[in-house]
């Protein structure tokens, strides 16, 4: 039996992956569990590379792991990454370190950059000119560096949340110190703040159709 792991950031992530899950919460990680023939292992503890790190631990609480696979959102660093859509990215490029991470699938040439936080538009240029990726996110290099340590094959797939040019509010102001995402308190800003609606409903259509296309490449990813 392989037992496969799968790890994002946010529920929201997951939503289309792990309907009909076993789901439950331990230590501030939430998992989600399916057996068929093989088992199946999902977990998001918030954003970022520590965040990652204990969903990475829970995970593994029960026995070892096989795969894993890096899934969730991430920011366009290209003109040319169209929103809702998901990739299976080459490699992932850790932006504190400079480590590089390969793929174990090997597909295309498209690399992620994780940063250690939320990326704007000029960050975003930014990354794009030093590291020459496509994706940005805050959590797949500490996944990686997880799997390479173990031994055992990485993957990554990522869906678009946001474009290049999309102007949105600061996010990181409302992540809270262990990667949470204070939904409260973001609510009660962009309540008073409507000129960012169109940007976070536009963000939130992107986000749903890219969450089904993450999962839709998983389930064909697996299938093969």
């Amino acid at each position: 039996m392989t037992r496969t792991a799968i790890i994002a950031a946010l529920p929201g992530e997951l939503k289309a992956i792990i309907r009909g899950w076993k789901h439950q919460s331990i230590d501030g990680v939430d998992t989600w569990a399916h057996r068929d023939e093989n088992l199946y292992v999902a977990a998001c503890a918030g954003a970022g590379q520590a965040a990652a790190t204990r969903a990475f631990a829970a995970v593994e609480r029960d026995a070892p792991i096989d795969l894993v696979f890096s899934v969730g959102w991430a920011g366009a660093l290209t003109a040319d990454m169209a929103a809702g859509s998901a990739h299976n990215v080459a490699g992932v490029i850790d932006s504190r370190t400079g480590e590089r991470f390969h793929c174990d699938a090997g597909a295309g040439t498209l690399w992620l950059v994780s940063n250690s936080r939320v990326a704007d538009r000029s960050e975003k240029l930014r990354l794009a000119s030093t590291y020459s990726a496509a994706l940005v996110d805050m959590e797949a290099a500490a996944i990686a560096r997880l799997a390479q340590m173990r031994g055992i094959p990485f993957y990554a797939i990522k869906g678009v949340s946001d474009p290049l040019k999309a102007k949105l509010p600061d996010f990181n102001r409302f992540i809270a110190p262990d990667g949470r995402f204070r939904t409260g308190r973001f609510t009660l800003y962009a309540l008073f703040r409507p000129w960012h609606w169109p940007a976070l409903a536009q963000m939130g259509e992107n986000s749903s159709k890219a969450s089904q296309q993450i999962a839709d490449a998983l389930e064909n990813f697996l299938a093969e």
